[in-house]
């Protein structure tokens, strides 16, 4: 009998950071960091990218990560107005959206 190997290989939310990071500067991005701390506009996404006039809010999970509350809320804010606002939980979902 063949023995199945299983890996279970767990991506992190930073890998998920790192990888939109390097995209979004591979692509021509001008993007940056949004870091939440005291002051900040609650559900702020991790990150903000410009290119050729097109602007996009990413927020960042690792692939069973949920939104908070505050997020959510930042997200109908965005897509209300009409904006661009993505939950990225690998390279793949941006791929999709920038190409």
């Amino acid at each position: 009998m063949k023995r199945k190997l299983r890996f279970k290989f767990k991506i992190s939310e930073n890998d998920v950071k790192a990888q939109i990071k390097d995209y979004l500067t591979i692509k021509g991005w001008f993007w940056f960091y949004n870091l939440q701390s005291i002051g900040s506009y609650g559900g702020i996404p991790d990150f903000i990218a410009i290119k050729n006039g097109r602007t996009i809010y990413i927020e960042a999970k690792k692939p069973s990560g949920t939104q908070s509350p505050d997020q959510i809320n930042f997200e109908w804010n965005i897509k209300h107005q009409k904006g661009e606002y993505y939950l990225i939980d690998c390279l793949e979902d941006l791929i999709k959206i920038i190409g």
